[in-house]
């Protein structure tokens, strides 16, 4: 069984910053990849960044430039640094985490950015 617990979320205003944090634990310690999509009201849930186990990163066009994926010194924690954010930052944004095949999901944290 994963947990995936996110942190970090909040209100800001246009131009701040904000760091997200995600936490895995459970019987899974070296997951394939890890990462962060959005979902906005009306809107379908998207990708932002991804981490693969090896270090890979793959970013959202929207994002690029602006945040930033790194991996912890613990395992299987993954940040998510936003900088420069617009209003079209707000959302949901979810933890993800990939082994052989499943996605793990956590609860979502809120991002509001106020213009």
């Amino acid at each position: 069984q994963v947990q995936l617990v996110e942190s970090g979320g909040g209100l800001v205003q246009a131009g701040g910053s904000l760091r997200l944090s995600c936490a895995a634990s459970g019987t899974i310690f070296n997951f394939h990849a890890m990462g962060w999509y959005r979902q906005a009201p009306g809107k379908q849930r998207e990708l932002v960044a991804t981490l693969t186990r090896i270090g890979s990163t793959n970013y959202a066009d929207s994002v690029k430039g602006r945040f930033t994926i790194s991996r912890g010194n613990a395992k299987n924690t993954v940040y998510l640094q936003m900088t420069s954010l617009k209003p079209e930052d707000t959302a949901v944004y979810y933890c993800n985490a990939l082994w052989t095949g499943t996605d793990y999901w956590g609860q979502g944290t809120q991002v509001t950015v106020s213009s």
